[in-house]
């Protein structure tokens, strides 16, 4: 299955296309150069399909659009470029796959058209610098819609999902401009905040932080007056699982508009391999979830699996915490038992969030912690956030939390969350217990 094989973010100035600047293309040098590079590297990664998200073409505001008509045809000569019509074969395999995959994910998807289409320049720019690198490859003219991020975030799993079903090399081109106010006399006007937009985008995207990217600040979103973010958040939920890298290839905004061209490096043609441990954990949610089953453990059981221990099943969705149950010492029969038990408890019994429901199932990834028996310390000198673990105990009352957790950086810290989580109170004694843990997780 392989899948998506490489992914890009790129503008769409037609301004960059020689025949159209007629000199005013070199005020846009590193953009073009870094469109060359990707070229290069298209070529290199040899797909068999290619996929366009364009913010400019047919759109709908609720649902996501994929051209469904066997073929596309494309020209820039509203544009000031004469010299024909472009024309592009639909993979309408893939197409059938991927309104499969919308519909499991519960992710609008309709037709953008289902005689033909003509290709706005949100496809027409990226196409005519990266058709150079591949020939007679088929074209799958894709749009965003108005839902939230995080329906595009899926949407990109799903795009994700249709590719490996199909068993094809395909390309994915994440379309759009950044801030369109980033000069006075900019076509959209000027604000200050749009270069602060395209700051925090293009460092989030060097480190392909989905994370940051999804919680940017939407009063920043609507000053900067973009048009890629949906794009790039599709990217990224296609990315998701994969192991990939980022490169920002080039910056810049010579017209008041940011451009930036970033290239995704795919190792692996798949996704990660999960370790049995997160697999079963995984398997388990999508049971109880999606099927209202509880699995049985594995019938061999790995040496990892067979021990018994406390295990602690976490999920997030986004990057954020989406639900943590386990056990500090073990409760089943071995660590399997333990893993299906919190797994199905960190899904729906978590008090801190409503239960999963199965549209959310692939937006999930799953870390489990193995712990170590929890042995007895007499000071907080002897914690340490980054590897052990801390529990609090007062009389009957016991707060656990778990180590090399983000903002957690200091024993105090652990404690003070701790005590919180238990209700003991600051002025009241405590017992403290250290323990160590081995993580397992695909996020």
């Amino acid at each position: 299955m392989p899948g998506i094989i490489f992914a890009c973010a790129v503008p769409h100035p037609p301004i960059i296309v020689p025949e159209i600047g007629r000199g005013e293309e070199r005020r846009t040098a590193a953009t073009i150069q870094a469109m060359e590079k990707l070229t290069k590297e298209l070529a290199e990664a040899n797909p068999q399909t290619m996929l366009v998200v364009s913010p400019h073409g047919v759109s709908h505001r609720n649902a996501m659009g994929v051209l469904t008509a066997k073929s596309s045809t494309g020209n820039l000569s509203s544009w000031g470029m004469w010299g024909g019509e472009w024309y592009f074969d639909n993979d309408v395999e893939f197409v059938s796959a991927l309104q499969r995959e919308a519909k499991a994910a519960d992710i609008p998807l309709k037709t953008i058209g289902e005689k033909g289409y003509e290709l706005d320049h949100g496809v027409m720019v990226p196409v005519y610098f990266l058709s150079r690198g591949v020939k007679d490859i088929p074209l799958v003219p894709l749009t965003f819609s108005w839902l939230p991020l995080a329906a595009h975030f899926v949407f990109g799993q799903a795009l994700r999902r249709a590719a490996e079903k199909i068993s094809k090399r395909v390309a994915l081109i994440a379309s759009g401009d950044l801030s369109h106010r980033l000069l006075p006399g900019a076509p959209a006007g000027y604000d200050p905040m749009g270069k602060v937009f395209d700051d925090k985008l293009v460092e989030a995207i060097s480190r392909l932080d989905a994370k940051a990217i999804m919680n940017l600040d939407p009063q920043l979103v609507e000053r900067a007056g973009e048009c890629g973010l949906r794009s790039i958040v599709i990217l990224l939920g296609a990315i998701d699982g994969l192991d990939a890298q980022a490169r920002v290839l080039s910056y810049e905004g010579p017209f008041g508009v940011g451009y930036m061209v970033a290239s995704v490096k795919i190792e692996s043609q798949s996704q990660k391999e999960l370790h049995p441990l997160v697999r079963l954990a995984k398997e388990t949610v999508e049971s109880y979830v999606g099927e209202g089953k509880i699995p049985p453990p594995p019938k061999e059981l790995s040496a990892e699996m067979s021990q018994r221990a406390g295990v602690f099943v976490s999920l997030k969705k986004y990057g954020e915490l989406r639900g943590c149950i386990g056990t500090f010492e073990p409760t089943k029969a071995n660590v399997a038992e333990e893993i299906i038990a919190n797994a199905i408890s960190s899904a729906t019994r978590d008090p801190r969030f409503p239960m999963v429901n199965a549209a959310e199932l692939p937006s999930l990834s799953y870390s489990v912690d193995v712990l170590t028996e929890p042995e007895p310390v007499e000071s907080q000198q002897q914690l340490d956030p980054q590897r052990y673990g801390v529990i609090v105990e007062s009389g009957e009352q016991r707060g656990l939390l778990l180590p090399d957790l983000e903002g957690v950086d200091t024993a105090e810290q652990q404690i003070s969350i701790c005590r919180q989580k238990a209700g003991i109170l600051p002025h009241e004694p405590i017992k403290l217990y250290r323990f160590e843990v081995e993580r397992y997780k695909n996020y």
